[in-house]
């Protein structure tokens, strides 16, 4: 009786499987109705590996490929040899100011390990000229922790750190949302950072307390829109390579059904 059973369950098996695979066909979709934008096609590019240099995406802005620092002010002081711009002389800020974006640099602390702590492979790249993400030595190099690499300075330690040896590459990813003040000068809004280290996320949507400083506390003054961004040189021969930006990364705005009549209305009033 029992293998009776078994048999004639193995046989309904496939039957209740079709049922309900046709059932499930009769369950409505969920579809929200808004009406989105196409993405943009992007080539992502890629990041660099070892000595061979990434590539920046199709629709980043190239501050730094290799060939020169014309995008810079101050980048005649740096040295260039075979793609890679060495830190020399003094800063380098960028002519164009930017708000919102996304950074990539790749850099390379030297690898004659000289000096210890904050003496010891220092640069930092600081967005809008007044908020440093810090750019450090810092593999078995002991400083404090809110001066460390990946750090936001006096602010923020990394989450971790994801240092590599002195002399090998390493990349800073930075997602920056820029504070937004006033006409009267107050802060409306302060601003946010993402930063992962060699790809390892060291702050998650960090709220910016003001500028970074080494002899005041952090404090907000009223700014343009858009600012410069500025890579500190401090001493060090840091390398570096691979620099772009992307503006204003935002995300898509659809077109809810409710609005969609007026729409196209409007659209069909361009015609």
């Amino acid at each position: 009786m029992k293998i009776r059973r078994i048999v004639l369950l193995l046989a309904v098996l496939p039957v209740l499987a079709t049922g309900l695979a046709f059932a499930a066909r009769l369950v409505d979709e969920y579809k929200s109705g808004i009406v989105w934008p196409e993405p943009a096609l992007v080539d992502p590019g890629m990041a660099g590996s070892g000595d061979a240099p990434g590539k920046a995406p199709s629709d980043a802005i190239v501050l730094f490929g290799g060939e020169n620092l014309d995008a810079w002010e101050g980048g005649e002081k740096w040295k260039i040899v075979n793609g890679v711009a060495t830190a020399a002389g003094g800063g380098i800020t960028t002519k164009q100011g930017f708000g919102d974006c996304q950074v990539h640099v790749e850099f390379a602390t030297p690898d004659k390990v000289e000096g210890s702590g904050q003496g010891r492979g220092n640069s930092g790249l600081y967005l809008m000229g007044r908020y440093e993400v810090q750019i450090l030595d810092s593999f078995d190099n002991k400083t404090y922790f809110d001066g460390q690499c990946g750090s936001i300075y006096k602010q923020q330690p990394p989450m971790v750190n994801a240092s590599r040896k002195p002399g090998e590459w390493q990349s800073l990813d930075v997602l920056f949302t820029a504070p937004k003040f006033a006409k009267n000068g107050d802060l409306l809004t302060p601003g946010y950072v993402t930063v992962l280290h060699n790809g390892i996320v060291v702050h998650n949507h960090f709220e910016l307390q003001g500028s970074t400083s080494y002899t005041e506390p952090p404090k907000y003054s009223a700014h343009g829109e858009q600012e410069p961004l500025h890579i500190q040189f401090h001493g060090n021969p840091v390398r570096f390579r691979n620099i772009w930006v992307r503006e204003a990364v935002q995300p898509l705005v659809g077109i809810p059904p409710e609005v969609q009549p007026k729409a196209e209305a409007v659209q069909e009033l361009k015609r």
